[in-house]
């Protein structure tokens, strides 16, 4: 169990070392400050613990007090609302709509081919999941020619969402050509530099980006 950080209240957060979604969480309370407890929890053999809490075991999960959440879009939500400085949503409803429902999408249409690459039971299987993945990716470019983050000029939630596949697009074999890189790398030199990015790194997430620095270097 590692502590993480020591402001505020501490919280328990149940994480996998690789795993998207926790990430994102892990993103968010580096944002915060608050000061955490991590139990690093392997893709088997899951503690009783886990599932005496949240009747799926699935991570990440988030006990403070009290309280336990498990579907990461109520924890991120819950911590921003709980720790309201800085805001990580916009203040207007519209705007925060349009968050919720690019989130949404994500969830939907990019979490399941993460899925595929991570777990992928064939190469062709891996193979058209980085395709598609692919291509979801591209649709988006347009937007970092536009603005700092994905909703203007303030990191939000949205970011704290796509960030961590970002980070593992090298190690999937996922490239851009040369006129797509430079303006997806602004994005992400910017992303990845900031404290909270960089507190929110597993050592497994470190390796596995150097890993793909050294091979594809």
């Amino acid at each position: 169990m590692a502590i993480v950080a020591n402001k505020r209240s501490v919280m328990t957060l149940y994480s996998g070392a690789l795993d998207i979604l926790s990430h994102r969480v892990r993103i968010v309370l580096a944002e915060k400050g608050v000061s955490y407890e991590v139990v690093n929890i392997e893709t088997r053999g899951k503690p009783e613990e886990l599932l005496e809490i949240n009747p799926y075991g699935s991570v990440p999960t988030l006990v403070d007090r009290e309280l336990v959440l498990y579907e990461p879009n109520i924890i991120t939500e819950y911590l921003d609302e709980r720790f309201p400085h800085p805001p990580l949503m916009p203040v207007y409803p519209v705007a925060r709509a349009k968050a919720r429902l690019i989130i949404y999408r994500f969830d939907r249409e990019w979490v399941p081919l993460i899925r595929k690459l991570e777990t992928g039971k064939t190469a062709a299987d891996t193979r058209a999941a980085a395709k598609e993945l692919s291509v979801f990716l591209a649709q988006l470019l347009p937007l970092f020619n536009s603005s700092s983050y994905f909703l203007g000029d303030e990191f939000t939630l949205v970011d704290c969402c796509f960030a961590p596949v970002f980070w593992r697009l090298p190690a999937w074999g996922i490239t851009l050509s040369p006129a797509e890189t430079k303006a997806f790398t602004k994005y992400t030199n910017r992303v990845f530099q900031r404290d909270s990015f960089q507190a929110s790194l597993t050592e497994a997430e470190q390796e596995l980006y150097k890993l793909t620095q050294i091979e594809n270097g």
